[in-house]
């Protein structure tokens, strides 16, 4: 015999929760997510009304299943926000045209407006010829800091007050995880966090699934009949994130709590007073909020250009500071750097207007920063 609903006492269930075990139909499980979301969306107070809310929107499942549910919540509890999407173009062939066809399939559906930025447009460079000059390892640490920032600049450009992320709980649980073995104190209090976040010169960032188990939101979406890309980034595989995601698993089907509990642990991690966090300012060159002279997307831009792309990776800050000074390179320390045997010359920039953008909105800006575009 089917299991009962042990929500409603009369359905069939039709899964039992991986983030509780309870058996619940699907119309009981479709409520009881709506209604977690939208508690820690209340209890972590993450909007306030009247606000602009920019959604990460990246085409995978997490993103759409927030734009949906911000949405829907919206309109039943009256958060009163102004939605929109926000998708950042990386130049990976393939992949991330397939991705951003996914979102505009759901902005064509939701109605929401939608803005592209594109790494080739801000910093002259795509993930693809990046990954070409690095080789097949650090790919992801580009990536991650020209998409956060990109995410800052599109949003500020659309004038939101706040950036929606679509980060689950199990993306929670190995950014504690990956800080934690790597000692960095700085990003496992700055990523664990339960409310907004944000910087000096940075938009403020929530995640209103941050404590829905990655399992539950494929089942959502599934119920909901959500259209999603699904395939992993090509450059994924060599990530580190990927060790923590294969050891969290591992610790999940021991205890299918330890995803949530290490979430919990983030939150109410304690630092000594005595400890001395790094001092967050500006960038010299772009104006972004650093905690060195130059933010890391300049440092990483500035090794790009010189054709030594390892310049922002690892501890090169005495060849960086020879650099800045004037000081030729001896051939070992080029090669340290991952000298590029023939320099290419930049990508062409891509024109505003080939990328979808609203013209009208970006013609009002004043363009500097990383790539002559100041936002």
């Amino acid at each position: 015999m089917p299991a009962t609903c042990s929500a409603c006492g009369t359905s069939p269930a039709a899964l039992r929760r991986p983030k509780t075990g309870h058996a619940l139909c699907r119309a009981c499980f479709l409520a009881a997510f709506e209604e977690e979301t939208h508690q820690a969306i209340v209890a972590g107070r993450l909007f306030r009304p009247g606000e602009t809310v920019a959604i990460g929107a990246s085409g995978g499942k997490d993103s759409t299943v927030l734009a949906h549910l911000l949405q829907l919540l919206d309109q039943r509890h009256g958060y009163g926000l102004r939605l929109l999407l926000l998708s950042v173009d990386e130049g990976i062939a393939g992949y991330r045209d397939a991705s951003l066809a996914a979102v505009r399939r759901h902005q064509h559906r939701s109605g929401l407006p939608l803005h592209v930025v594109s790494y080739r447009q801000l910093y002259g460079w795509s993930m693809d010829r990046i990954a070409r000059h690095l080789g097949p390892r650090n790919n992801c640490t580009f990536c991650g800091v020209f998409r956060r920032q990109a995410l800052d600049r599109g949003a500020l450009l659309m004038g939101a007050d706040k950036i929606a992320t679509g980060h689950n709980a199990d993306d929670v649980a190995e950014t504690v995880l990956m800080n934690f073995l790597r000692g960095d104190v700085g990003r496992l209090r700055r990523g664990a966090g339960a409310g907004p976040a944000g910087g000096e010169g940075a938009v403020p960032r929530c995640k209103p699934l941050r404590h829905a188990y990655e399992k539950e939101i494929v089942l959502y979406a599934y119920f909901q009949g959500l259209d999603y890309f699904s395939t992993e980034c090509v450059y994924a595989p060599q990530a580190y994130r990927g060790y923590a995601r294969a050891l969290l698993k591992e610790l999940e089907a021991a205890r299918p709590s330890a995803v949530a509990d290490l979430g919990h642990s983030g939150e109410r991690l304690s630092l000594r007073s005595d400890l001395r966090m790094p001092a967050r300012g500006t960038c010299q060159r772009c104006g972004y909020v650093a905690s060195q002279p130059l933010c890391k997307a300049c440092v990483l831009l500035e090794g790009l250009d010189r054709g030594l792309p390892k310049l922002g990776i690892g501890k090169h800050r005495r060849l960086r500071d020879k650099l800045q000074d004037g000081q030729p390179l001896t051939q070992e320390e080029r090669r340290r750097l991952g000298a590029l045997a023939e320099e290419e010359p930049p990508e062409e920039q891509v024109p505003l207007g080939e990328l979808g953008r609203d013209e009208e909105l970006w013609g009002k800006q004043e363009l500097r920063g990383p790539r002559d575009l100041d936002f």
